[in-house]
């Protein structure tokens, strides 16, 4: 990432396991494509736990901004995120919202860009991505129709993933 090369895709993790395992596949996939694919873990980043009184008391996080901006130069994204729950987790959800306290425009990082999502899950999955569209297309993202559920019953095939690499690929993010 230390490239003058602005990145094509950016596969962004919530997990450390399977969605790792996946995520890396997603970028091995976009860069066999042609891409300039990256690969950001979440669960890294040294981001507390966002509340207003932790934003007040310690003000923004200093692994914030480089974060920003990574997400602000890359046109299109992947996320692989495991079920936590019936929903989303944890870190993604407080990315999000320490991402959403900055600047005028909360969903201003997310208008028009499109996202692709996926997901290896030792339960169901399907909550997850549930979760993750209707989260992201509140954001303003603009969310592949095709998605990827997977999980040890049923891993992904290749191409599974390049067939949803593929559709995102084709969108641009929209000029607002």
């Amino acid at each position: 990432m230390n490239s003058d090369t602005p990145l094509d895709v950016l596969v962004i993790t919530a997990s450390n396991g399977e969605n790792l395992k996946l995520a890396e596949r997603f970028q091995a996939s976009a860069r066999s494509l042609g891409q300039r694919a990256e690969l950001l873990d979440l669960t890294t980043l040294d981001l507390p736990l966002f509340t207003p009184r932790a934003q007040a008391a310690h003000g923004i996080p200093t692994a914030l901004a480089p974060l920003q901006e990574l997400l602000a130069t890359t046109p299109r994204w992947v996320m692989c995120a495991p079920e936590y729950n019936g929903s989303i987790p944890p870190c993604l959800s407080n990315a999000i919202a320490w991402l959403s306290v900055q600047g005028d425009d909360f969903r201003g990082l997310f208008n028009g860009r499109p996202i692709a999502i996926a997901t290896h899950s030792g339960g169901g999955g399907m909550e997850a991505l549930i979760s993750m569209r209707i989260q992201l297309a509140h954001l303003g993202a603009e969310v592949v129709g095709r998605q990827l559920l997977s999980n040890y019953a049923k891993p992904a095939n290749d191409d599974s993933i390049d067939d949803l690499l593929q559709r995102l690929l084709q969108q641009r993010p929209l000029k607002l």
